[in-house]
C-alpha cells in the first residue's frame, strides 16, 4: 500500500464517530430559526399593508353607500315602493275635463219674516265636468247634479282657459248626475281642436288596491291631479236621504272636484267624483282626507245615454211607486233568513203601491223581471217611466212561518201624489 494513502487512511480512521442525537438537535434548531424568521416577516408585511395599524380590518375597500334597488318597469317600481308617473295619462285626458262655474240665486234673509224682506243675490259655486260627446249641434258634458242644482247661470271653462255659457240638458237627482250642453257654434274653432271626448272604462272590473287618478277643479282653483287607490267597492253612501253604492278612494277629492273624472291607469273614466267623508257623514265638501267617493260609471251608463238623448225624465215628470224603505242585502238575508230585495216600511196613501194592494213588510224582489239586488235597480227603471205608466213587480210576503211571492202590476203615481 502506498505510504501516502496509508497515512490518510489512518487519519480518517482515527476520527471519532458522530453522535446521531446531535444531528437531530441541529435540525430542530434550524427549523425553529426559519419559522421565527417567517413569522417576523409576516408581521412586518401585515403592519405595512394595514397602513401602520395592527388592528384587524374586515375589508380594506371603501364602505358602500346603502341605496334602494330599482327595477326597470313602466311604473318606475322601487323595491317596496311605487313611484308612479301619471303624466302621460294626464296629458291624454286633461283636454276632456272642464271646470264649471254656477250661479245660484239666493235670499240673504236668515230668520223668521226677514226671509221675505231679504235681498236676492247670486252665490257662486265651482265644479268639474267630463266631455262625453260631440255632434254637429252641441257638446255634451257629464257632471254631478248637485253641481248644477238650481243654477241660474252655468259657465264652462276649457283647458285653453276660454269660457262658454252652458245649459242643463237633463239630470237624474237620485243618482246625482246631470248632462249639460253647449252649442257648437258658441265654441271657438281653436278650442274645438284642443278638446277631446273622454273614453269610458268598465268600473265593474275594478279591484281593491288598483291605482286611480282623480282630476277636477279643486276649490275652484282650476284643474288639478291627485292619485290613490281603490280603497273599497260598493260602499253604501247616503246623501240627502238618498243611498247609492260608490267607489271609495284615498285620492284627494275636495270641493270643486265634484263632477270630475276618476280614471284607471289607462286613462279611462271609471267613476264620477262626487263626495268625500266627514266626521258628520258624507258630503260634497268636507275636511277629512283619504275617504273620497265616486259614482261607478258602468252603473249609470244607461242613464247617461238617456240624458244625452233627452229621454230621461225630470223628477216631476217621472212616475212613482209611492213607497219608502231600505235594501235587504245578501248578508242581511243570510243572517235573518229573509229574501234579498227592497223592504217596504212606508206606503203613501192613495199612491200607486197602495192602490195595488202592497203592504208594509212586503219585499220587492223583482221589477220588470230584474232582480232587486240594490235599490238602484228600481230607481233606474223608474227614471224612464211617467205617471200612469204600469210596471210589473214581484213581492215577497209573509205567509205563516215562511215567505211566498206574487206578481203585482202597479200604476205609477205622479210627483204630487207620491209626496
Amino acid at each position: 500500500m502506498n505510504n501516502e494513502f496509508e497515512a490518510q487512511y489512518e487519519e480518517i480512521k482515527n476520527v471519532p464517530p458522530r453522535n446521531k442525537g446531535d444531528n437531530a438537535f441541529k435540525v430542530i434548531i434550524v427549523f425553529l430559526v426559519i419559522s421565527l424568521v417567517l413569522a417576523i416577516g409576516g408581521i412586518v408585511l401585515y403592519y405595512f399593508y394595514n397602513d401602520g395599524s395592527l388592528e384587524k380590518k374586515k375589508d380594506n375597500k371603501p364602505e358602500e353607500k346603502i341605496t334602494l334597488k330599482y327595477t326597470e318597469t313602466s311604473e318606475n317600481k322601487v323595491e317596496g315602493i311605487y313611484m308612479i308617473d301619471v303624466s302621460d295619462v294626464v296629458d291624454k285626458v286633461m283636454p276632456s275635463i272642464v271646470s264649471i262655474t254656477s250661479k245660484t240665486l239666493i235670499n240673504n234673509g236668515q230668520y223668521g219674516f226677514s226671509y221675505f224682506y231679504g235681498q236676492e243675490q247670486y252665490a257662486t259655486g265651482a265644479g268639474s265636468g267630463i266631455i262625453i260627446n260631440q255632434n254637429k249641434n252641441e257638446l255634451l258634458i257629464l257632471t254631478n247634479y248637485h253641481v248644477v242644482e238650481d243654477a241660474k247661470e252655468l259657465s264652462v271653462q276649457f283647458l285653453d282657459g276660454k269660457s262658454v255659457d252652458a245649459t242643463v240638458k237633463g239630470y237624474y237627482k237620485s243618482r246625482d248626475i246631470a248632462v249639460i250642453s253647449i252649442p257648437i257654434k258658441n265654441i271657438d274653432s281653436s278650442t274645438l281642436k284642443e278638446i277631446k271626448i273622454a273614453t269610458m272604462g268598465d268600473s265593474s272590473k275594478l279591484r281593491v288596491g288598483e291605482g286611480v287618478i282623480a282630476i277636477g277643479n279643486a276649490l275652484g282653483y282650476g284643474q288639478s291631479v291627485t292619485t290613490g287607490v281603490v280603497s273599497a267597492l260598493n260602499r253604501e253612501i247616503r246623501i240627502d236621504n238618498i243611498t247609492n253604492n260608490m267607489i271609495q278612494t284615498d285620492a284627494a277629492i275636495n270641493g270643486g272636484n265634484s263632477g270630475g273624472a276618476l280614471l284607471n291607469s289607462k286613462g279611462e273614466v271609471i267613476g264620477i267624483n262626487s263626495a268625500k267623508y266627514s266626521s258628520n257623514g258624507s258630503s260634497q265638501s268636507a275636511s277629512i282626507e283619504g275617504m273620497g267617493f265616486a259614482i261607478p260609471i258602468t252603473d249609470v251608463k244607461d242613464i247617461i245615454e238617456n240624458l244625452m238623448n233627452g229621454k230621461t225624465l225630470t223628477e216631476k215628470e217621472r212616475g212613482y211607486l209611492g213607497v219608502s224603505g231600505y235594501q235587504i242585502t245578501s248578508e242581511y238575508s243570510e243572517h235573518y233568513n229573509i229574501p234579498v230585495g227592497f223592504y217596504i216600511d212606508s206606503i203613501t196613501k192613495n199612491g200607486g203601491a197602495d192602490k195595488a194592494g202592497l203592504e208594509i213588510g212586503n219585499i220587492i224582489v223583482k221589477i220588470e223581471d230584474k232582480e232587486v239586488t240594490k235599490y238602484e235597480v228600481i230607481s233606474d227603471i223608474l227614471s224612464t217611466k211617467k205617471a200612469k205608466d204600469k210596471v210589473k213587480i214581484r213581492v215577497a210576503y209573509v205567509s205563516g212561518r215562511e215567505y211566498k211571492e206574487k206578481d203585482v202590476v202597479v200604476t205609477l203615481s205622479s210627483y204630487n201624489e207620491a209626496q
